[in-house]
């Protein structure tokens, strides 16, 4: 974008998955640890400019996370439901945001969520030994260090269905699918496949994986993408794409 330069790492925010309504915004996060934003603004998702020391950036619906070298957490935007409720957060080494809910992984590998919980999404308290999270919707995942997977929130989509995976050292949650990617390169995925989202079977050398609302995308080892699910706004068209490498 104009004007956005030493840019390491980027952030997308969403539409509203259950009500398809608002407009997205655009976080990026500069070398220096500051933070840009653009988009549309209605909730202060943007008003970013004055954060600084920032490693990490998140976004959801109408709203943004900053994870700060020292373990703290920032948040701008939509928090009528408790998701931007993290300034007593502490020992933060990732974040993630659901639509409605916030989720961090602690260094001690325990995690904390806040926001809407009516389906058990931010019940994970408990979990133990993790990696890595990622929230979608209404649910959570968790990534252990010995490559299983944990969920919380809604089972109906199926989204929740991880318990047999193993081997996984990379994960994502779209709004009703949950994706994986295992030591040996393979995809997995689980949960809604209105459009194709889940069918990642033959999909081989991935080192990384993304989840959109209704579309999942993969970088393979040589830098390529592969991409599935719904395409109407051109959102998979990603097959000239050349030299890719995961952003933190």
């Amino acid at each position: 974008m104009q004007g956005w330069a030493d840019v390491v790492g980027v952030a997308a925010g969403n539409v509203h998955t259950a009500t398809n309504t608002g407009r997205s915004h655009t976080v990026g996060l500069r070398a220096d640890g500051t933070v840009l934003a653009t988009g549309w603004n209605g909730d202060g998702q943007c008003d970013v400019a004055a954060w600084e020391d920032v490693v990490t950036v998140a976004a959801g619906w109408r709203r943004t996370l900053g994870l700060r070298a020292d373990g703290t957490v920032l948040a701008a935007g939509r928090g009528n439901e408790g998701q931007c409720a993290v300034a007593e957060w502490r020992d933060v080494i990732a974040i993630s945001c659901g639509d409605w809910h916030s989720v961090a992984l602690r260094a001690a590998g325990t995690a904390v969520a806040v926001g809407n919980n009516r389906r058990g999404q931010c019940s994970i308290g408990e979990w133990r030994d993790l990696v890595d999270v990622a929230a979608g919707y209404l649910h959570t995942l968790g990534l252990t260090g010995d490559g299983r997977v944990l969920s919380a929130g809604e089972v109906a989509t199926g989204a929740c269905h991880v318990e047999a995976w193993q081997g996984v050292v990379g994960l994502a949650a779209g709004s009703y699918h949950s994706v994986a990617v295992t030591s040996s390169g393979r995809v997995l995925a689980t949960g809604q496949n209105t459009h194709g989202q889940c069918e990642v079977r033959p999909w081989r050398d991935v080192v990384a994986v993304a989840a959109g609302s209704t579309h999942t995308l993969a970088v393979r080892s040589d830098g390529t993408v592969l991409s599935t699910g719904y395409n109407a706004h051109k959102q998979c068209d990603v097959s000239t794409w050349r030299g890719i490498e995961p952003l933190r």
